[in-house]
């Protein structure tokens, strides 16, 4: 007898059908003998359509209020499945957030799991029903309900396997797995059969979907196995686990591009201590979180400065800076949300000298220009225009050989 955690996505309770769908599925895997409990997020657009909801009302709605509405959309999709699975002649209890005693801190819209307390979930299981939990909320301290932010039901399912001991963390989603590349981009990307945690917090943090990157952070600091499935087949999907010598050996896993970036330049900064400090102070205060920084080499007491952050955060970042910017006597401030970062990743980067190399040269031979570079031990990422990322990913995809065998080193 195992104990599995599932979550399934927005697109996988999208109606009454699918609902139905996911009851069978979930009571079969039950009929094994496994012990199940099942994390679900809202029906696909329900949560955008309750924010719409708010913003008929106003522009801004209460943070506190605005969390209790989109909490609703989970209570939705579990009191349904709940109704599904006993109408099948199975047991099933539905439980909340709060229920499930998931406690975070007060940040509204984006809360933290703090802890979880498993007294209430271990008792619905040891009656042998099928639990299932609303994700992407919790309660925190003063019992008020908060919410996890985007992706915050792969979050609430892999630290739920943490406080459970769960043998395996199932995430359901509508791929099969991860790729080596969006294979919407690429006809030949190849599903990875197993992949690290480091690699797929470097996949989630440099725009690919699949997972929520706080939820890989829950698994590899837990060691939670994560095994990433589709909701519509029966096929395996890509298990992220810990690291081993044979992932290794792949230099390159995949390549994934973010075209959520922008890029904002000072010009002419005076080149003393403390500038970085001022120009990223009011940005932190802002809770805006900044990605790439570059800074020239400074020539005569002067440099430039440029960095990235999100296109959601570059209006009010741009307001930010040009204060900064008059303050601390630049000559002007520009910038573009034409750009798009793309990425390459592989464990086996760390043994081999000459990756980065050959990401230069194919972009090179495809006329596209590097405006800014980051790399990590297992990562090269490279900012380009946008207009370019589409050609620039299937590209990198074939030059390391990503759709084949000869993508391994």
């Amino acid at each position: 007898m195992a104990l599995i955690v599932q979550k399934y996505g927005g697109t996988s309770v999208g109606s009454i059908e699918k609902i139905k769908a996911v009851a069978q599925r979930v009571i079969e895997s039950s009929k094994k003998g496994n012990k199940l409990l099942v994390v679900l997020s809202a029906m696909a657009g329900q949560t955008d359509g309750l924010i719409n909801l708010s913003k008929q009302i106003t522009e801004i709605p209460d943070p506190r209020e605005l969390d209790v509405l989109m909490s609703t959309g989970e209570q939705v999709s579990v009191s349904l499945f709940a109704i599904a699975v006993k109408s099948l002649g199975y047991e099933c209890c539905s439980l909340l957030g709060f229920q499930a005693s998931i406690y975070t801190d007060q940040t509204y819209g984006k809360a933290r799991i703090k802890e979880i307390y498993t007294d209430r979930v271990m008792e619905e299981l040891d009656k042998n029903r099928i639990v299932t939990i609303a994700g992407f909320q919790g309660i925190d301290d003063s019992k008020n309900i908060t919410t996890l932010g985007r992706g915050g039901s792969d979050t609430t399912a892999v630290a739920l396997a943490a406080a459970l001991k769960a043998d395996v963390c199932e995430i359901f989603t509508d791929v099969e797995g991860v790729y080596s590349a969006d294979p919407n981009l690429c006809a030949n990307a190849k599903k990875l059969d197993k992949i690290s945690y480091d690699e797929m917090l470097e996949f989630a943090s440099l725009g690919a979907k699949v997972l929520d990157i706080r939820s890989v952070e829950f698994a590899k600091k837990f060691n939670v196995p994560i095994h990433v499935r589709s909701s519509f087949t029966e096929n395996g999907g890509t298990m992220v686990i810990a690291e081993n010598k044979e992932m290794e050996k792949v230099l390159v896993s995949g390549v994934v591009s973010d075209k959520n970036e922008a890029r904002i330049t000072i010009i002419k900064i005076p080149d003393r201590p403390g500038i970085a400090f001022a120009i990223f102070d009011p940005i932190y205060r802002e809770n805006i979180v900044v990605d790439m920084i570059i800074q020239n080499t400074s020539a005569d007491g002067i440099t430039d400065l440029t960095f990235t952050v999100t296109k959601a955060d570059f209006q009010e970042t741009m307001k930010l800076v040009k204060k900064v910017a008059k303050k601390i006597g630049a000559a002007k401030v520009i910038g573009d949300e034409g750009i798009a970062k793309v990425s390459i990743i592989g464990l086996g980067m760390r043994n081999h000298a000459g990756v980065a190399f050959k990401m230069f040269q194919t972009l090179a031979k495809e006329n596209i220009n590097i405006s800014l570079i980051s790399t990590s031990e297992i990562k090269i990422s490279c900012i380009i225009e946008e207009k370019y990322s589409e050609l620039a990913i299937r590209a990198l995809h074939e030059s390391f050989g990503l759709g084949n065998e000869k993508g391994k080193g």
